[in-house]
C-alpha cells in the first residue's frame, strides 16, 4: 500500500507544480525587460485600469493578490517592448499622497485601490490600500464627491480591529 500511495503522491505533486506554472506569473522580474507587450501580457495577465488603447500604453498596472499587497508598473518603450518596472505600494510613494490632489494623479502614483467604500451624504468615499509591511496596517486615501484627496493616512484594517471593542 505505501509503494501506491508513494507514486499517487508524487503525480498529485507533478500535477500541482505543473498548474501553477501554467498561470499568470505573480510580478515581474528582471527577466521581463525586453519582453514584448503580448509575452508580458501573457506572463501577467489583465492590467488594470485596462488603457483604451492597451496596444500603445507606456505603462500597465498589475495589481497583485486577493488583498492586492502589490502592484507592479510595467513600463512600455515605443516599439511595445518592456523597458522597466517598479512595485507601486510603498512608503515612498505613499508620502506623495497629499490633500489636493486628482484621483487620476493617486492613480499615476499607486495605481487603483482594491479595497473603496462611500462615504455617507455624499461626502466622497475612500480608498484602502493593502501592502507589504510588518506592522497591521493599510494606507487609506479619502476623496470628496470632486474626486481630490481629503485626507490620507495610515489605519487599522479590519482584521487588525478584532477583539479591540471592549479591550482593557
Amino acid at each position: 500500500m505505501n509503494k501506491h500511495w508513494g507514486r499517487w503522491c508524487k503525480w498529485v505533486l507533478l500535477a500541482s507544480v505543473l498548474a501553477i506554472g501554467g498561470c499568470a506569473g505573480y510580478g515581474p522580474t528582471n527577466e521581463f525587460i525586453g519582453l514584448s507587450r503580448s509575452e508580458a501580457l501573457a506572463r501577467l495577465g489583465t492590467p488594470d485600469p485596462m488603457p483604451a488603447d492597451i496596444n500603445n500604453a507606456r505603462r500597465l498596472d498589475f495589481p497583485r493578490g486577493p488583498a492586492g499587497k502589490h502592484t507592479y508598473a510595467v513600463y512600455f518603450n515605443e516599439q511595445g517592448t518592456v523597458t522597466a518596472y517598479r512595485q507601486l505600494l510603498t512608503d515612498e510613494n505613499f508620502a506623495k499622497i497629499v490633500p489636493g490632489m486628482d484621483e487620476s494623479e493617486v492613480v499615476e502614483i499607486l495605481g487603483v485601490a482594491r479595497a473603496t467604500f462611500g462615504l455617507a451624504r455624499g461626502r466622497g468615499y475612500v480608498w484602502n490600500y493593502r501592502y507589504v509591511t510588518p506592522h497591521c496596517h493599510w494606507f487609506q486615501i479619502e476623496f470628496t464627491a470632486e474626486k481630490k484627496v481629503r485626507s490620507a493616512g495610515y489605519g487599522l484594517p479590519p482584521e487588525c480591529r478584532a477583539g479591540q471593542r471592549g479591550a482593557r
